[in-house]
C-alpha cells in the first residue's frame, strides 16, 4: 500500500487547490529549479529565477519521478491535471497535461489560478468527458465537481505521469518541482515532496 499512499499524498500537495489562492503570508507556493547539492536532510537548488535555495526535507519527505507519456495515452474517464494560459483565440490553450494515477483520482479538482508563468495561468484537475480532434490539435472537455472547461492540447504539449522514487534522482542538475514548501518561523524551508526529472523527463509543471 506504501506506493499507493505515496502517489495520493504527493499528489494531493503537488495540485491541491488551496495552494495558490490561499497560501498562508510567507508560504512559498511552489518552487521550480535545478538541484545543486543534496547533503543529508539539506537539499540546495538554483530556483529558476537564480536563486540558490537551501531546503530541509520533512521527516515524510518523498520523491516522484517524472515518466513521460502520450496524448494516445489519454481517454475519455480518466483523471487529469493541465495547467494552461489564454490564447488570443479565446481558448485555454494546455502548457502540460499530467495524467493522474488512478490512486490519486479526484487529488485537488477544481479550476483555480496557477504559477507556472503568467499571470492568466490556471490548474485544472478534472474527468476527461470528451476528446474533439481539430486540424493541428485536440480539444479536451473537462468535468468537475461545479463546472467545466474545455482546453486546447497541441502536438507540443508535454504530457506526463508519476511514478514513486527515491533519493536517488535529486543528483546534481536534476529538474525539480517543490510543491508548496513550508516556510518556518526560523525562515527554513521545509519541502514534504519533490517531483523529479527522470530519465531526462523533467517536471512540466
Amino acid at each position: 500500500m506504501r506506493p499507493i499512499s505515496l502517489i495520493a499524498g504527493a499528489l494531493c500537495l503537488l495540485l491541491a487547490a488551496p495552494a495558490v489562492a490561499q497560501a498562508p503570508e510567507g508560504t512559498p507556493v511552489n518552487i521550480r529549479g535545478a538541484v545543486e547539492q543534496l547533503d543529508g536532510r539539506t537539499l540546495t537548488l538554483k530556483s529558476r529565477d537564480g536563486q540558490e535555495l537551501r531546503l530541509a526535507l520533512a521527516p515524510d519527505f518523498a520523491v516522484l519521478g517524472v515518466l513521460k507519456a502520450r496524448f494516445a495515452d489519454i481517454k475519455p474517464g480518466d483523471f487529469v491535471g493541465i495547467a494552461a494560459a489564454p490564447g488570443k483565440d479565446g481558448k485555454l490553450h494546455a502548457q502540460e497535461v499530467l495524467i493522474f494515477p488512478e490512486a490519486a483520482r479526484g487529488t485537488g479538482e477544481g479550476h483555480y489560478s496557477w504559477d507556472l508563468g503568467g499571470k492568466g495561468d490556471t490548474m485544472t484537475n478534472a474527468t476527461v468527458a470528451g476528446i474533439v480532434r481539430e486540424s493541428r490539435r485536440h480539444v479536451l472537455h473537462l468535468t468537475y465537481q461545479g463546472g467545466e472547461q474545455e482546453i486546447a492540447v497541441s502536438s507540443r504539449t508535454p504530457v506526463v505521469t508519476f511514478k514513486p522514487a527515491d533519493l536517488g534522482l535529486l543528483k546534481p542538475g536534476a529538474t525539480v518541482f517543490i510543491p508548496r514548501p513550508t516556510k518556518m518561523p526560523d525562515g527554513t524551508i521545509v519541502a514534504a515532496r519533490a517531483i523529479a526529472e527522470r530519465n531526462g523527463v523533467k517536471p512540466p509543471m
